[in-house]
């Protein structure tokens, strides 16, 4: 592979991951910045290195992308937390497994599904995290009028 697609394509894959951190870095939340651009990163790396490998004969290149969902997992699960009924991190965790896949399809070479699933991911995690902000406080408020 050529030096400057590789470089393009990790490069891509960090900044998705940058992207994608940036939202919970600002909402202080355990994995911010560097969490989600390393995953971004590492798993297009993993990409790249199968796709050396494409045509040779007995190699299924999509394995390694199985391999990298598998092993996103266990970071993942690293980041939930229980206390008591109350369950934490479920939205970094799948924040984490969103950016693995963006490092995917930029390894891939997928920009314009990189570009949307990293706006997808980005509108989901704002929007909707502002409005669920807006429901927990508002939940808080009608516990202590009772």
């Amino acid at each position: 592979m050529d030096w400057t697609i590789f470089a393009l394509r990790v490069g891509l894959a960090t900044s998705a991951g940058l992207i994608i951190g940036l939202e919970r870095e600002t909402q202080g939340k355990q994995a911010g910045l560097k969490t989600n651009a390393l995953v971004a990163l590492g798993a297009s790396i993993f990409i790249l290195m199968s796709l050396n490998f494409e045509g040779d004969e007995y190699v299924d290149i999509t394995r390694v992308l199985g391999q990298v969902v598998v092993g996103i997992g266990f970071i993942g699960a690293g980041t939930i937390l229980q206390k008591g009924k109350q369950v934490k991190g479920l939205t970094t965790a799948a924040t984490i497994w969103c950016s693995a896949a963006s490092g995917c399809l930029a390894g891939y070479g997928l920009y314009k599904e990189l570009a949307i699933v990293s706006g997808v991911i980005l509108t989901i995690n704002l929007v909707f995290g502002y409005i669920e902000d807006k429901m927990i406080k508002k939940k808080k408020r009608e516990r202590n009028l009772d």
